[in-house]
């Protein structure tokens, strides 16, 4: 077959995803394992997630600095040992902390994913928290937070979940200097016993995995059960949103002002999340965006500003972001909520709502491709208690959404009243 080089290829709409689905089994001691078998390099990536991000400490930077301290030292190596002997097997380990969940992850060679995964059990089983690396730690953060406190983008970001969730729920407390002084090793181990056990870790492996899995898991991780503790608590926090709809922080030595827009909404388990994420994305959810049409590319007034529907696992908000010159800041809100009322006041035309459509489908088959983005789908699922049905709903609402329901979208939780509105930056 000849191909004609001077004729563009049919265009061909997405009709129907297949997703890999995660496999499951349980280790003697009861930790849950799910894998996504998949990928043609001898590549393993292994993750261990645990309930222990920002929404279960009980001080801020408690999550974080416990997450972040654990490959600092074991009862049998140094924080230099750890990463010395992981490197010298081609190995990459890596601690991640949200809102919701820590996690650890080791992306290994198979040939030496057990050798490997011996300093992972060091630091997961056996962390010390040596005193000195918790100084040099803590000293770090803070100097790093200083300088990024007089950013204003930092400083929207930071105002903006604690107007959103209140200053004393997990997802809006804003990190000051003063807490820094207040976190103490006592309490990082207190943290660490009630929440890095056998009773409160899943792991997720993906990649092309090794015949062997099962038992090398259960040699490091499913013979007893480990840790301090067998089941965790899950607080319930009441939200605090800010009553007052705008708010300023000035910044006198700002060149930029950071906007923040938003409110709280619901998170992925809300029936009207799907189709509120074609509006997103209409609005201001990628580069094609009216928002960016209007603000970058006609007025000129920004590098970039978009929206999103953050999802967490207490809650949601919907966001605009975006920094500005402070010479038109108020031009800038201006065009904002002109882009807001239009899509509550008149319907998207077809040919928009299928470019959208196309984007957000094309997007998704992205997203799935190869073993880690599959492990990464089966997580923003599995996080939710949700099942691989919730993709085909998704599918589903993004092929068949109208212009009228994304016009009632708007109305429902677009209205102006509904929305907090913070500037950071000079006053004009």
């Amino acid at each position: 077959m000849t191909l004609n080089r001077k004729q563009a290829p049919g265009f061909k709409t997405i009709d129907k995803i297949d997703i890999q689905k995660a496999e499951s089994f349980t280790l003697k001691n009861g930790v849950k394992v799910y894998t996504i078998n998949s990928g043609s390099q001898e590549l393993t990536k292994v993750e261990f997630i645990f309930k222990a991000g920002m929404y279960y400490q009980t001080q801020p930077l408690l999550a974080s600095a416990t997450n972040n301290l654990l490959e600092t030292g074991t009862k049998s190596y140094t924080a230099n040992e750890l990463s010395d002997n992981i490197d010298f097997f081609g190995s990459f380990f890596e601690c991640n902390v949200s809102q919701d969940f820590s996690s650890l992850a080791l992306y290994s060679l198979n040939k030496y994913l057990d050798k490997s995964l011996h300093y992972v059990e060091e630091i997961i089983k056996y962390p010390t928290f040596p005193k000195d690396e918790f100084d040099i730690y803590l000293s770090n953060k803070k100097q790093k937070h200083l300088v990024n406190s007089q950013k204003v983008n930092v400083i929207a970001r930071r105002r903006f979940s604690e107007l959103l969730f209140g200053e004393k729920h997990p997802y809006g407390v804003d990190v000051k200097t003063g807490d820094f002084d207040k976190l103490t090793l006592d309490r990082i181990k207190e943290f660490y016993k009630s929440y890095y056990h056998s009773g409160n870790c899943t792991i997720v492996a993906s990649g092309k995995l090794p015949e062997n899995l099962v038992d090398t898991f259960d040699q490091f991780f499913g013979k007893e059960k480990w840790g301090g503790a067998d089941a965790i608590v899950i607080p319930k926090i009441e939200l605090d949103t800010t009553t007052q709809q705008k708010h300023f922080v000035e910044k006198p030595d700002a060149i930029q002002s950071a906007v923040r827009i938003g409110r709280v909404l619901f998170n992925k388990k809300d029936p009207d999340y799907f189709k509120f994420q074609v509006l997103n994305t209409i609005l201001g959810g990628y580069f094609g965006s009216r928002l960016m049409a209007n603000i970058r590319e006609d007025k000129g007034y920004t590098y970039g500003i978009g929206s999103g529907l953050a999802s967490l696992v207490h809650g949601g908000y919907f966001f605009i972001s975006t920094e500005v010159g402070t010479d038109v800041t108020n031009d800038t809100l201006k065009e904002i909520y002109k882009e807001i009322k239009l899509v509550r006041e008149e319907e998207v035309d077809a040919d928009e709502l299928e470019t959208v459509r196309n984007y957000v489908l094309g997007q998704f088959l992205r997203s799935v491709d190869g073993p880690y983005s599959l492990a990464d789908k089966f997580k923003a699922v599995w996080e939710f208690d949700l099942g691989y049905d919730y993709f085909e709903k998704y599918f589903d609402a993004v092929k068949t959404i109208t212009p009228k329901e994304i016009k009632d979208l708007a109305n429902k939780y677009l209205q102006e009243k509904d929305l907090i509105e913070l500037v950071v930056g000079k006053k004009q």
